[in-house]
């Protein structure tokens, strides 16, 4: 068996890029927070994500539980898989995980910045950090609601190149992690308004619009005073990296696109 290993920090979003990595390599089966994931559908273990602290999580995660590790181990050998795709918070924890599951050395390490952009690490960190969502690489139907007080939601569907579906998520809000920052949207309008008004040029802008989605974006309505003094093009790269520059001095964030509409 081919052993592939995906690590890196919590919140980075491994397990939202976990299917289409697996999908890319031709890899069946997944091994992510103490589950056996084959073909985007969990058939063996226990999610990490029921437990209630980090200690019992982390144990879950890295099979810990002799019940627990010999039910992965039989699935393992039923499915006759012939590679398989672990995921962990750093080298030392997959290293763990194939040593306990006596699956052998890794064959293939990669760190999630190798599959994942700058811009979409950050993004995922801030949601874990704003919101603390997490992701189980499997569908909505195999999560069981009476692990967690507070809902789980219907993740997003996978699709392949070809546009068929690949696997779907499920996001979850852990009971070990209930901790989180609350920051508004009009934190973010403002911060973008203010920056975006700082060139001289600007008379007024008029319309900011922030989406937080996977890659963030910023859309901003702007009113010149003329006669301008510099082009157009320049104002608008100098209010795009004044934007920018904030979003990252203050969210530790990268957007992904700056849309600058100019207005008389």
């Amino acid at each position: 068996m081919i052993i592939y290993a995906l690590s890196g920090p919590s919140g980075t979003g491994k397990s939202t890029s976990a299917l289409s990595f697996a999908y890319e390599k031709n890899i069946p089966a997944i091994i992510d927070d103490g589950l056996l994931i084959v073909r985007g559908k969990k058939v063996a273990g226990t999610s990490a994500k029921f437990e209630k602290n980090y200690i019992t999580a982390v144990k879950r995660a890295t099979f810990h539980f002799e019940e627990h590790k010999k039910e992965v181990q039989e699935a393992i050998k039923i499915y006759n898989l012939s590679k398989i795709l672990i995921i962990g918070t750093s080298p030392k924890m997959v290293k763990r995980i194939c040593s306990t599951l006596e699956l052998g050395e890794i064959d293939h390490l990669i760190d999630v910045s190798e599959i994942r952009s700058s811009r979409e690490i950050k993004m995922a960190l801030y949601v874990r950090l704003t919101q603390g969502k997490h992701v189980i690489p499997i569908p909505h139907k195999q999560v069981e609601q009476s692990f967690f007080k507070r809902l789980i939601k219907q993740g997003m569907k996978i699709f392949s190149q070809k546009e068929e579906v690949i696997g779907e998520t499920t996001v979850v809000y852990p009971d070990f992690d209930s901790n989180s920052i609350q920051i508004s949207k009009k934190v973010l309008t403002s911060i973008a308004a203010y920056e975006c008004e700082q060139p001289l040029e600007v008379k007024q802008c008029q319309q900011v619009n922030v989406q937080m989605t996977a890659l963030p974006t910023v859309d901003l309505t702007v009113s010149l005073h003329h006669p301008l003094q510099r082009t157009l093009q320049d104002i608008g790269e100098d209010i795009q990296s004044r934007v920018q520059q904030a979003f990252h001095n203050y969210l530790h964030l990268e957007l992904h696109s700056i849309h600058i509409h100019f207005v008389k």
